[in-house]
């Protein structure tokens, strides 16, 4: 199958559904302007189109190997790489005064998502890199910054996440590895860390790694991190790459998916590291990069199911199978029932779910440019949905993409099941999904519930005024919106072991609803088409499902525990 960048997809969604047009309007985004986003969409769709899509299989047949202690990548892949570094596509919203383009993270996350979908291993390093800019931005000093930025920026260097050890995996505040004072501002870092994405490869120049470790004395939990840069090596006077620094890759897994992307085990035998950030600021600091990558780890849900949902429309317009049920149809299985069920699922759970994230980077490009504190609390509320949402639309979809395939899907040939074995893991790196859900319900719901509160009012009011034009559509989304709200209001009352019972399937109940508020948004901007025919089929089939999400959402955690271990045994 060839790939074909959406772009008409995100023209629409940006013009009519989430409002670019606002991002743009501040001054720090004036220069994204329609002409520029439409050149960018169009080079990076592109780009994906010609150089990424091809190395979709090849990443899956020739996985990424550790050859004599170095990394050797998929074929091809080091072409693919240098055509995204060499026309800026590392980092599109990185600080101009780097090399960046200082486009809005909107923008960026269309690309990215046009990228997971035509390569989603090789795009996964690129992914990785733009989070550790942004943490640069925030925390690193000056001279770090002036250092780092311009060759991430550019893709000459690449960087790294380090987070997780044998026994420290959702549990950060268990990590063991520790940094002691070498006396003249750098640190000798020590430790091993696991599941590094993209650990080494053989087409950058360097590889940055952002280590979290212990300082001498430090207190124990998340308390006592700190971070580091630990580069593979050491820049010299100049700032170019120098001596090989204490560091190796240990080996790589063997993994369900994304063969192509090498997730490797990393060794730190006193490795030269920076700080970065405050002694023992640490979790701050990467989370700034975790909260970049859990947008983006969405996204690559979305790219995946975009891919996947092309490639089985294209194998249900040429199937023939059976006997044709309806009069002047294709002649093909599209023209049966419980298919067209599968593909209009696919297709209404894609719309919903890119719809989630790029209003969820439209929130965030409006916090970062005005400082506007409830655009910041929307941000921080639709981050873990957009997360959640995104990576399990990934995995629905391109599950829905193999069965649509009958007994091919389960032929590796077709490339049908690739995009699932790939996409399965985003529900759980860059934070499970259950730890996304666990989060919207304490941490986002600190405030009272006031965040969901104002997305919830806007979510009725744009019922309400398609209550003329959409009466049955709208009547449904009102409804719906309600229950979530008596939902949220019920959870923050609770204690916080009955609010995590019930985390995950409000999550889910929110993106049904989300995701029904902007399909009546769409069926709005084009009454009567096909975006009416999506969204009633998303109202009125999919939406109900929100109120089997709230009710168990709201039973509490008593009854999860009423078998004992050794009844769950038996």
């Amino acid at each position: 199958m060839a790939y074909r960048a959406p772009l008409p997809e995100f023209r629409f969604l940006f013009d009519h559904v989430v409002g670019l047009a606002r991002v743009t309007a501040v001054e720090r985004f004036a220069q994204a302007d329609g002409d520029t986003v439409e050149a960018i969409l169009t080079g990076a769709g592109r780009l994906c189109e010609e150089a990424l899509a091809p190395l979709q299989r090849s990443g899956d047949l020739h996985p990424a190997r550790l050859e004599n202690g170095v990394v050797r990548t998929s074929p091809r892949f080091a072409d693919g790489y240098r055509a995204v570094a060499g026309g800026g596509w590392v980092s599109t919203s990185a600080a101009p005064e780097f090399g960046g383009m200082g486009l809005p993270l909107t923008v960026t996350t269309a690309v990215n998502d046009m990228m997971s979908a035509a390569c989603l291993a090789l795009q996964l390093n690129p992914l990785m890199t733009q989070g550790q800019i942004e943490a640069l931005e925030h925390h690193a000093s000056e001279e770090i910054k002036a250092l780092y930025l311009p060759k991430l920026i550019s893709g000459e260097w690449c960087g790294t996440m380090n987070l997780t050890e044998p026994q420290a995996g959702s549990d950060v505040g268990a990590l063991r590895s520790k940094a002691e004072p070498n006396g003249d501002g750098t640190y000798s870092v020590t430790g091993q860390k696991i599941f590094i994405s993209w650990g080494d490869n053989d087409f950058t120049a360097n590889v940055c790694h952002l280590v979290l470790a212990r300082l001498p004395g430090a207190v124990p939990g998340t308390k006592g991190i700190s971070l580091f840069m630990v580069p593979k090596l050491i820049p010299d006077k100049d700032g170019n790459p120098g001596v090989a620094n204490s560091l190796k890759v240990v080996s790589l897994e063997h993994k369900v998916g994304l063969h192509g992307s090498p997730t490797a085990v990393m060794q730190y035998d006193g490795a030269t590291g920076w700080l970065v950030g405050p002694e023992h600021g640490g979790m701050a600091a990467m989370f700034t990069m975790m909260n970049n990558a859990r947008l983006g780890v969405g996204v690559q849900g979305v790219g995946s199911a975009e891919a996947a949902y092309q490639l089985a429309l294209e194998f249900a317009l040429e199937r023939r199978q059976g006997r044709v049920p309806v009069e002047g149809g294709t002649g093909t299985i599209l023209d049966h029932a419980d298919i067209r069920r599968m593909l209009m699922t696919m297709k209404a759970e894609l719309f919903a779910a890119r719809a989630i994230a790029l209003a969820t980077a439209v929130a965030i490009d409006m916090g970062n440019a005005t400082g506007d504190a409830n655009w910041q609390a929307r941000a921080a509320l639709l981050t873990p949905i957009a997360k959640a949402y995104g990576t399990e639309t990934g995995i629905a979809v391109s599950d829905l993409g193999v069965q649509v395939h009958g007994g091919m899907g389960y032929i590796e040939e077709t490339g049908a099941a690739q995009y699932f074995r790939d996409a399965r893991v985003t529900a759980i790196y860059e934070g499970t999904n259950g730890i996304q859900a666990m989060d919207l319900v304490a941490r986002k719901m600190m405030d009272g519930g006031e965040a969901a509160g104002r997305l919830l009012d806007e979510v009725q009011a744009g019922a309400e005024a398609a209550r003329d034009t959409l009466p049955e559509l709208a009547q449904a989304v009102r409804t719906a919106a309600q229950t979530l709200r008596e939902t949220t209001e019920w959870l923050v009352g609770q204690q916080m072991n009955d609010r995590f019972a019930g985390a995950v399937p409000f999550l889910r109940g929110f993106a049904r609803v989300l995701g029904a508020h902007f399909h009546l948004r769409a069926a709005q901007a084009e009454p009567g088409g096909a975006r009416q025919a999506l969204a009633r089929f998303h109202i009125l089939r999919l939406l109900p499902e929100h109120a089997g999400y709230c009710t168990h959402a709201r039973a509490g955690a008593e009854g999860l525990y009423t078998l004992s271990a050794q009844e769950m045994a038996s």
